[in-house]
C-alpha cells in the first residue's frame, strides 16, 4: 500500500521526528511504499497570500475561496501545492505527525492544510442543493483512504482525560479528526498519542516506538472512528443539524457526531 507521512517539528532530533522515523521504518519493512514530507526541512510556505494565486489580477480583491476555486479549476495553483495534492491522491493512507502546541497542530502544518486543501479539491466538491450539501464528511475527493495522527503532548494522560483540566484528548483532536480529515472523505483512525513527551527516557522511547510499530502493522485493519456521514441520513439538509429521530436530544457536542457502537444513541 502507499502511505504519505507529513511531519511538523523544527528539530530533526525531536521526539516527533524519532517516532515518525520509527513508523516509516516499520511501514517500509512491511513492503509499503512510503513518502515523507518534513514541512520544516523543505521550508514549507504556510501563509496563504496572493502569491498562491498568480493568475489573480492585481486589481482584484483576494477572496481566498473564490481564488482557490478558480486556480484549481484552471490549473493555476502553485507547484508546491500541486505536488502535495498529487501526494494525497497517490496515497492510500495519510499520517500526520506533530507536537500538540496550544491545543492544536503547529502553524506550519495548519498552513499546509490551508494551502493544499484547495476549493474544488478538498472542499466545494459535489452537488449543493436542498437535498444534498456537497460531497463531504465521509465523502469527497479523499474518500476510501485512511488517515491517522501521531501526536506528542507534554502533559500527563490524566490532564487529557474525561475530567482533566486540558479537556479530553478526543475533544481537542476533534477539529482535526472530523474537520480536517473526515471532511474531505478520509476514514479516520484512532490517534497514537504520547504523553509527557519532554520527560521521555530511552527505555520509555523503546516501549513507545514498539507500540507505534504495532499500530503501523494494523494500519489497514484498525476500525476507524465511527463518525456519522453527512449524507447518510442522520442530518437534516440544508440545516445540517442532527435529526431528532437519529440522535436523542440530550446528546450534544462533539460526541453527538460519533455513532455509538451499542446503538443506544437514539
Amino acid at each position: 500500500m502507499k502511505i504519505l507521512v507529513v511531519s511538523a517539528h523544527p528539530d530533526p532530533a525531536s521526539l516527533t521526528n524519532a517516532l515518525r522515523d520509527a513508523a516509516v521504518a516499520e511501514l517500509r519493512s512491511d513492503t509499503h511504499d512510503v513518502r515523507v514530507t518534513d514541512l520544516y526541512a523543505i521550508g514549507w510556505k504556510c501563509a496563504v497570500d496572493r502569491r498562491d494565486f498568480p493568475a489573480l489580477p492585481a486589481s482584484e480583491r483576494l477572496r481566498v475561496p473564490a481564488a482557490s476555486s478558480a486556480a484549481f479549476a484552471t490549473g493555476n495553483l502553485t507547484e508546491d501545492v500541486v505536488a502535495a495534492q498529487d501526494d494525497l491522491l497517490w496515497a492510500d493512507a495519510l499520517i500526520l505527525a506533530f507536537p500538540l502546541w496550544w491545543f492544536s497542530m503547529p502553524a506550519i502544518l495548519k498552513g499546509w492544510i490551508d494551502r493544499v486543501y484547495a476549493c474544488g479539491f478538498a472542499y466545494g466538491v459535489g452537488e449543493h442543493s436542498e437535498t444534498r450539501w456537497g460531497d463531504r464528511y465521509g465523502e469527497g475527493t479523499l474518500a476510501g483512504k485512511r488517515a491517522m495522527l501521531i501526536v506528542t503532548a507534554g502533559g500527563w494522560p490524566s490532564h487529557y482525560g474525561p475530567r482533566g483540566i486540558n479537556g479530553p484528548i478526543e475533544d481537542l483532536l476533534f477539529p482535526i479528526h472530523h474537520g480536517v480529515l473526515f471532511y474531505p472523505g478520509y476514514d479516520v483512525l484512532p490517534p497514537f498519542v504520547v504523553y509527557r513527551a519532554d520527560r521521555m527516557d530511552d527505555a520509555t522511547f523503546s516501549t513507545t516506538a514498539a507500540a507505534l510499530k504495532r499500530r503501523m502493522r494494523t494500519l489497514f485493519e484498525t476500525s476507524p472512528i465511527p463518525f456519522r456521514r453527512q449524507n447518510g441520513g442522520d442530518y437534516a439538509i440544508p440545516s445540517m443539524e442532527l435529526r431528532p429521530q437519529a440522535v436523542r436530544a440530550d446528546l450534544t457536542g462533539f460526541a453527538a457526531h460519533i455513532a455509538m457502537s451499542d446503538g443506544k444513541d437514539c
